[in-house]
């Protein structure tokens, strides 16, 4: 990043961090991540334990997400009630970078810093950066949002956490430091599922979907238990003003774009592998049959339904 004083040389993009902001055993929960629709692709797994092997697709499934959401990724920016346009801008939970690309492209003069507890994954979004040509407007720091202290993030106008303050240990916390780390005049924006993604249209394999969501749910109640909480609330707890919110319905058909079968096997691949313990056998069947690659990549039937909620707040 440019600005050197947001860069200090012991904040470089790797350092090294104990553990992941997420708890250890949520890591095949497909909980939407970092994103809008993407079941959850756990960027904040560390890369020294076991699910390293994982970082690959979880990494292929956040840059799906940004490019089958692209354009309603776009229309949040878009909405942001802010003063001015931001300077710099601070991307939580970062994952590969869809928020932050999204955020470079609405704002073309900021700069961003991007905060994750997943090595590979900020490797990814720097690659990304570089191929396009953007690398000059992105810092990356490798951090445990769940420390009690964090880094040394400087000021920034805009504080950006996209389906990841759910994943906190204690968001509670974690919204305190937002607030201490935002410009006085600042914004903060929270984007948090309201709504699993479907892809099945209608029918027996609908009513199949619903049934792995529901075994998914439960096991989210027990592992995830500050999905769904009551952000607003929680914003004004921790001192901040809500300035806007807003909800955003998410209904994309397959012919419209060819990556939504790409996307919908990824997400209902790692749907199994939440469920596959609590599934009856015969549904656990007739899942592997409605995944395997070659059912459902061909398919131009399926649509990507799902929404998101969106809190703007002010320190």
């Amino acid at each position: 990043m440019s600005h050197s004083h947001h860069t200090p040389e012991h904040h470089t993009p790797e350092p090294h961090t104990p553990r992941a902001p997420h708890t250890p055993h949520d890591h095949s929960a497909p909980d939407p991540g970092h994103g809008l629709g993407a079941p959850d692709p756990d960027p904040g797994a560390p890369a020294h334990d076991h699910r390293h092997e994982l970082s690959t697709d979880q990494a292929e499934m956040l840059d799906l997400d940004a490019e089958v959401l692209a354009s309603h990724i776009a229309s949040l920016t878009d909405w942001l009630p802010l003063t001015a346009a931001p300077r710099h801008i601070v991307d939580l939970g970062s994952g590969t970078g869809a928020g932050t690309f999204a955020l470079l492209a609405r704002f073309p003069e900021a700069h961003v810093t991007a905060v994750d507890s997943s090595a590979p994954h900020l490797q990814r979004l720097r690659e990304k950066a570089c191929a396009a040509g953007l690398d000059g407007r992105v810092r990356t720091v490798h951090a445990d949002l769940d420390a009690a202290a964090w880094p040394d993030l400087g000021a920034p106008d805009l504080v950006w956490a996209s389906a990841s303050m759910h994943h906190m240990a204690d968001p509670d916390q974690a919204l305190r430091h937002v607030r201490e780390l935002l410009a006085p005049d600042g914004l903060f924006a929270l984007l948090e599922l309201s709504g699993f993604p479907r892809f099945m249209p209608s029918g027996e394999e609908a009513a199949l979907e619903e049934r792995a969501h529901t075994a998914s749910d439960r096991f989210h109640a027990e592992h995830v238990p500050h999905r769904g909480a009551a952000w607003g609330p929680k914003l004004t707890a921790a001192g901040f003003g809500i300035a806007g919110e807003r909800t955003l319905d998410v209904r994309i058909e397959a012919p419209e774009n060819p990556a939504i079968a790409r996307y919908a096997l990824a997400g209902l691949t790692r749907l199994r592998t939440t469920v596959a313990e609590t599934l009856s056998p015969e549904d656990l069947r007739a899942l592997d049959t409605l995944i395997a690659p070659e059912n459902l990549t061909p398919r131009r039937d399926l649509t990507v339904r799902t929404s998101r909620q969106i809190w703007a707040a002010r320190p």
